[in-house]
C-alpha cells in the first residue's frame, strides 16, 4: 500500500494545477444497493458528456444504452451518443466473455473508458445498473439539474448474485393492480438485481387472467361486490345473484407485454393459478367445479375456512384445469408454473361421492392423500408441456409430486423436509418475507396484516438454514417477499410495503453472507432513499420511527420510558412539553423518568435536523394510577395484561397483543377501583380499541358508578354508542363526565356488542380507566 501514497499525491497535484474540477472518491462514496462482491476503486473518473458514446452492437444492448441515457436526458439536459463503433476516448463497451456465470458481470472504468463485461444480457443489464447507482442520485430527476457533475470514479467491480432465485410477488387477486403498475414494478426489480416476478393471479377474491375457452372466469369471477368500507374480514358473504362491480384482470396481450417487458430487464414473470383451493371466484364462475354444483358469490373479504374447493373426484375438473392451463402456458415462456396447493379445507370432499370413489378406485388412505394425487396428476401434465410445477409446502401432504419446487411459507420447516427428499426449494418464510405485515409501530403505520417484519428483519433474512448439510443448502434456489395484498387497495399502499424492505432483501439474496453488514446497509440505504424521492415510489419511511417502551414503578409512582430506533447507535433526540424539538432537543441517553403528566416529542436526528415523523406521546397521571382493581367478571386469560394494567398510566397500542391489553369475549366489562381514600372526582375515561376484522369493537355503552363505602353505588353517568361500520383499527377514549363529588370507590360498566353483524362472538378491549 505504501508504494501508492507518492502516485496518488501526484495525481492530486496534477488535478490541481490543471484547473479540472475531479472528485476525489472514497469507499464511503460508493453507496450501491445490493452490496458488490469485489470492488476496488482507483484514482481517477469517468465523466459522461453529450460526446460520449454507448457503444452497442445488438438490439438488445442498444435497448439497455437507450434507458440509461434517457435518464442523462432528462436530468443532465444532454443526450449522449448510441453508436456502433468506439471512438479514441470517452466511451462505453460491451464485452461478451463466454466463462462467466450467466448474472455474472466486471465493471471496469478508467478515465476514457467504461468496459462492462458478462456472458450475455443479464450481467450487462446489472452493470448499466450498477453504473446508474454510481452516478449522482439526481440521475433519478425528470428535470434538469445544472449543478451535477456526471462523473463516476474509477473502479473495478466483479460480482455476481448469491441466488438464482431473487423474488417478488404481487397479490393482484385481493385488489388488483394494472398493466401499468406491473411494468413500473418491473423497473425497479431490476434496479435492486431482482430476477422474478411471481403473479397471484388467482384466489376466492378474484380471477385475474382472461381465459378464452371459459369467459365467465373474467365476466364473473373479476368482480365482487363492494364492501370495500367494511373491514376485510368483517364484510358479509356475498348473494350469488349480486352483481359484483369491484375489481379487473389482465387480458392475454396485457400478460404477454408484461412477459416481454419482463425479460428485457432479465426478470421470468411465474404465473400462479390455485388449485385446488383459494378458487371461489373460480367456482362462483362455473359451480360444477365444486363437489356438490353448489352456486356462490365471489366473496368480498376474508374467507375461512375455505371449504369451496374444485372436486378432485370429477373428470370435468382435470379437464377444465389442463385446458386454463394450456392457455396460461402460451403467455408465459416461464419454466415454472405455481399451482398454489394451500389452505384447502377438505371437508366437502369427506362427503363428496366423486372423491370418495377416487379415493376407493385408486387405493388411498384418506383426503390428504387424495390432496397429493390431485397435485402429482397436475404435476405430471405441466411436464409433459415441458414446465415444472411450483406449490407451497402444503404439497407435501400426502406425499410430493416427484419434480416439484417446493415454495416454504409456513416457516423453513417445509423446505428442509423438501431439500432432504431432494427437492428444489425457494424460502419465503411469513417472518420475515411476508411484505403485509406491518414494518413499523401499528399505531403510525397504515392498516396492515397483524404481524410485524420490520427492515432489520428483513436484512438477517438467509435462504439457507444453519442446520441444513451442505446438499440440502444446494436445493435452496434462493429467496422471495409476498405481498398479499388485503389491505392494499392502490399502487401507493403497495410500493409503501415494498420499499425499503426489497432493498434489504436484495442484498441478502445477492451479495455473499460475509460481506452483509446492517451498519454498512443503512448507511447506503439513505443514498438510495433519495433515489426513491427522485423516482417518486412511496417507500415507507417506519426505520426512521422512534418506539417507546414504557415502565411503571408504583411503589415510587413514576413511568420510566425507553426510546428506540432501528438504525444502529441511532441520534436520538427529544423534548418535554411543548417545546419545539428543532430547536431544543436533548440527546437521548437513558430511559427518561415522568412523575407528572408530561407530553414527550422525540425524533431521529440526522446532520442535526429531525427526520422521518416525530414520536409525540402524552404520559398521563391521574387519580386511579398505582391504586387497586377488583375485577367482578373476569377478562380472558389470552388477553389478560398485567395485575395493574388498567391503572398503570400506560397506554396499549393498535397491536392488541402488545401486553396493555384485557379483554372480554361476549361478557361486559364491569370493574371497581378502589381509591383507598376519598377523592375530588368529576370524570372517567374508558380506553379502547376496534379493529373489525379481528372482531374488536367498541363498547355500546358505559357506565359510571361511584360510592364512598363500597357497598351503596349511584350512578353518575352513562353514554351509549350504537355499532358504525370501521374499516381500520381505532384507539378510543370513551369519557364520561358528571358533577365534581367526593367518593373512593368507582364502578366501570363496559357493555359489549356481544354478537356482530357476521353473527361471531365480540371482543372487548380496554388498557386503562382514567380518573380525574
Amino acid at each position: 500500500m505504501r508504494s501508492l501514497k507518492p502516485i496518488f499525491v501526484l495525481i492530486f497535484f496534477a488535478v490541481l494545477s490543471s484547473g479540472y474540477s475531479q472528485k476525489v472518491f472514497t469507499e464511503k462514496d460508493i453507496q450501491i444497493i445490493p452490496k458488490p462482491n469485489q470492488l476496488l476503486i482507483q484514482p481517477g473518473t469517468f465523466e459522461f458528456s453529450k460526446n460520449t458514446v454507448f457503444v452497442a452492437n445488438t438490439d438488445f444492448q442498444k435497448e439497455i444504452s437507450n434507458a440509461l441515457i434517457s435518464k442523462f436526458e432528462a436530468a443532465a439536459g444532454f443526450r449522449p451518443v448510441l453508436g456502433l463503433k468506439a471512438p479514441s476516448a470517452n466511451f462505453v463497451q460491451f464485452k461478451i466473455d463466454a466463462t462467466f456465470h450467466k448474472e455474472a458481470y466486471k465493471l471496469e472504468v478508467n478515465n476514457n473508458t467504461i468496459t462492462v463485461t458478462a456472458n450475455g444480457n443479464a450481467g450487462f443489464i446489472y452493470g448499466l445498473e450498477t453504473i446508474r447507482q454510481l452516478l449522482p442520485v439526481v440521475i433519478e430527476s425528470k428535470y434538469a439539474i445544472t449543478s451535477a457533475k456526471w462523473q463516476i470514479p474509477n473502479v473495478t467491480i466483479t460480482d455476481e448474485p448469491r441466488f438464482k432465485w431473487r423474488g417478488l410477488m404481487l397479490d393482484l387477486s385481493r385488489h388488483f393492480f394494472d398493466k401499468n403498475y406491473i411494468l413500473a414494478t418491473i423497473d425497479r426489480l431490476a434496479m435492486h438485481k431482482m430476477n422474478v416476478l411471481h403473479l397471484h393471479l388467482v384466489d376466492d377474491q378474484g380471477w385475474r387472467i382472461e381465459i378464452k375457452k371459459y369467459p365467465k372466469l373474467t365476466e364473473v369471477g373479476a368482480w365482487r361486490v363492494d364492501q370495500e368500507n367494511v373491514s376485510w374480514n368483517a364484510r358479509l358473504t356475498t348473494n350469488p345473484d349480486e352483481k359484483g362491480t369491484y375489481g379487473g384482470f389482465l387480458t392475454q396481450e396485457e400478460l404477454k407485454e408484461i412477459v416481454k417487458y419482463a425479460a428485457s430487464k432479465n426478470i421470468e414473470v411465474i404465473p400462479e393459478i390455485e388449485m385446488p383451493a383459494h378458487v371461489s371466484s373460480a367456482i362462483a364462475s362455473y359451480p360444477e367445479l365444486a363437489c356438490f354444483d353448489q352456486r356462490i358469490g365471489v366473496p368480498s373479504g376474508g374467507l375461512w375456512p375455505i371449504t369451496d374447493i374444485y372436486c378432485a373426484g370429477k373428470e370435468t375438473t382435470f379437464t377444465f384445469l389442463e385446458n386454463v392451463l394450456d392457455e396460461v402456458m402460451a403467455i408465459f415462456p416461464s419454466k415454472y408454473i405455481h399451482i398454489g396447493g394451500d389452505e384447502a379445507t377438505k371437508t366437502n370432499w369427506e362427503k363428496c361421492p366423486y372423491c370418495q370413489k377416487r379415493i376407493k378406485d385408486l387405493g388411498l388412505k384418506n383426503t390428504a392423500e387424495l390432496q397429493s394425487y390431485f397435485v402429482k396428476r397436475i404435476e405430471k401434465y405441466i411436464n409433459s408441456k415441458g414446465k415444472k410445477v411450483i406449490g407451497w409446502d402444503e404439497i407435501l401432504e400426502g406425499g410430493l409430486a416427484p419434480e416439484a419446487t417446493v415454495m416454504s411459507w409456513r416457516g423453513t420447516k417445509g423446505g428442509i423436509e423438501a431439500a432432504d427428499q431432494g427437492h428444489d426449494v425457494i424460502m419465503t418464510p411469513e417472518s420475515p418475507c411476508y411484505f403485509n405485515f406491518y414494518q413499523g409501530p401499528q399505531n403510525e403505520e397504515p392498516l396492515a396484516f397483524d404481524a410485524y417484519n420490520p427492515l432489520n428483519e428483513v436484512y438477517k433474512f438467509d435462504p439457507v438454514v444453519s442446520t441444513m448439510t451442505p446438499q440440502e443448502a444446494a436445493h435452496v434456489l434462493g429467496g422471495q417477499a409476498n405481498l398479499w395484498a388485503e389491505h392494499l387497495a392502490l399502487p401507493k399502499d403497495s410500493e409503501y410495503m415494498i420499499f425499503p424492505r426489497l432493498a434489504a432483501l436484495s442484498e441478502t439474496l445477492w451479495s455473499s453472507k460475509e460481506s452483509r453488514n446492517w451498519n454498512d446497509f443503512t448507511t447506503r440505504l439513505f443514498t438510495l432513499l433519495k433515489r426513491y424521492d427522485y423516482l417518486g415510489i412511496n417507500y415507507a419511511k417506519s426505520a426512521y420511527l422512534v418506539t417507546a417502551s414504557s415502565t411503571a414503578d408504583l411503589a415510587n409512582k413514576q413511568i420510566k420510558v425507553e426510546l428506540k430506533n432501528e438504525f444502529p447507535n441511532p441520534d436520538i433526540r427529544y423534548v418535554l412539553g411543548d417545546k419545539n424539538i428543532d430547536h431544543n432537543a436533548v440527546k437521548y441517553i437513558n430511559p427518561i423518568e415522568f412523575r407528572e403528566t408530561t407530553i414527550l416529542k422525540a425524533s431521529l436526528f440526522q446532520d442535526e435536523k429531525p427526520v422521518g415523523k416525530t414520536f409525540t406521546d402524552t404520559i398521563i397521571f391521574h387519580k386511579a394510577f398505582a391504586h387497586k382493581v377488583k375485577y367482578l367478571t373476569p377478562f380472558n386469560e389470552n388477553y389478560k395484561g398485567d395485575a395493574n394494567t388498567m391503572i398503570n398510566s400506560i397506554r396499549g397500542s393498535k397491536n392488541f397483543h402488545d401486553g396493555q391489553w384485557q379483554a372480554w369475549i361476549v361478557n361486559d366489562m364491569e370493574l371497581v377501583i378502589d381509591l383507598e381514600k376519598l377523592e375530588n372526582i368529576e370524570h372517567v375515561s374508558v380506553g379502547t380499541l376496534e379493529s373489525q376484522g379481528a372482531g374488536v369493537n367498541f363498547p355500546v355503552e358505559v357506565k359510571v358508578l361511584v360510592s364512598t363505602d363500597g357497598i351503596t353505588y349511584k350512578q353518575v353517568g352513562k353514554l351509549s354508542r350504537p355499532y358504525a361500520v370501521n374499516p381500520i383499527p381505532e384507539l378510543k377514549d370513551f369519557k364520561i363526565n358528571f358533577q365534581k363529588q367526593n367518593v373512593r370507590y368507582i364502578k366501570v360498566i363496559a357493555v359489549n356488542l356481544k354478537k356482530s353483524p357476521k353473527g361471531e362472538s365480540s371482543w372487548l378491549f380496554v388498557d386503562e380507566i382514567l380518573v380525574n
